[in-house]
C-alpha cells in the first residue's frame, strides 16, 4: 500500500522489481563479503541494465555504473 491505495500495475512492478535487487545484493554480500559482494552486484547490474540503457541511448547510467565499479576496484587495487 502506498498513499491509501493500492499500487498500480506499474507501481507493483518497479516495487518487486527493487525488492529482488535487494536481496540479490544482499545474497551477493553474505557469500562474498561487502566489498566483492557490492562488486559483483554493480556487474551484474551493469550487464543486465547497462545493456538496456546502452540500446535507449542512457549513457549517463552507464557512466554512473561504471564510476560505481571503478570506487570498488580502486579500493582493492589502490
Amino acid at each position: 500500500m502506498s498513499a491509501g491505495r493500492p499500487l498500480t500495475k506499474i507501481e507493483r512492478k518497479k516495487y518487486n522489481r527493487a525488492a529482488h535487487e535487494r536481496k540479490i545484493r544482499q545474497d551477493l554480500i553474505a557469500q562474498h563479503g561487502n566489498d566483492l559482494g557490492t562488486f559483483y552486484y554493480w556487474l551484474r547490474l551493469m550487464n543486465i541494465r547497462g545493456t538496456q540503457a546502452f540500446r535507449d541511448g542512457d549513457t549517463v547510467f552507464i557512466r554512473e555504473v561504471a564510476l560505481a565499479l571503478e570506487n570498488v576496484y580502486r579500493r582493492h587495487a589502490g
